[in-house]
């Protein structure tokens, strides 16, 4: 069991039935009054954000989250069929909880698949990914001092604002936890 007080960053837990995640935290001494503990919590499920207020001493169930190194397959439909890399096994997943990834991810490429209960709920990226260009504005020859943006359309079909200098065809580094363009690949 996990109480409240030892609540941090990254802590999951099982309350009423669902899986939450601390995103915030702050141990309040109020001057009168008992001590708490208020949080932002994500349910790991659904994503949903809801802020609580728990007593220090409420006691919760740890949540163990597993996490699976798989390779993406290819889609059918709205189902999206990844390979376990140990077992070989097929694991098909509805859109709803891959579609956070599918701005970064193609044909091959290996992915984190967490689950909880053997459960799957997300998938994640790599954190780095090299994807090529399809279609942007031509750059112009030279133009590196000058700062600025073009839009950009990757091989995913994501949108990216890419710096001037970037061509069609050009491979470039993309940090997937903020959908930016990082470098020339």
């Amino acid at each position: 069991m996990i109480s409240a007080g030892e609540f941090r960053k990254g802590v999951t837990f099982e309350m009423e039935g669902n899986v939450f995640t601390i995103v915030e935290f702050m141990h309040v001494k109020p001057g009168k009054g008992s001590p708490f503990v208020r949080t932002k919590v994500r349910n790991v499920m659904t994503g949903q954000q809801l802020e609580k207020t728990f007593n220090p001493a409420d006691k919760f169930e740890p949540a163990i989250i597993d996490t699976k190194e798989m390779q993406y397959l290819y889609n059918d439909g709205d189902i999206y069929y990844f390979m376990d890399n140990e077992t070989y096994e097929q694991l098909p997943l509805n859109r709803e909880i891959v579609e956070d990834a599918l701005n970064f991810v193609k044909d091959g490429m290996s992915v984190t698949v967490k689950l909880f209960k053997d459960v799957p709920f997300s998938v994640e990226a790599p954190t780095f990914v090299v994807l090529q260009i399809i279609e942007c504005e031509p750059g112009i020859q030279g133009d590196t001092s000058r700062s600025g943006n073009k839009p950009a359309t990757l091989e995913t079909g994501y949108k990216i604002g890419v710096p001037l200098f970037v061509n069609n065809g050009d491979k470039i580094r993309v940090d997937t936890r903020t959908g930016e363009y990082v470098d020339r690949a």
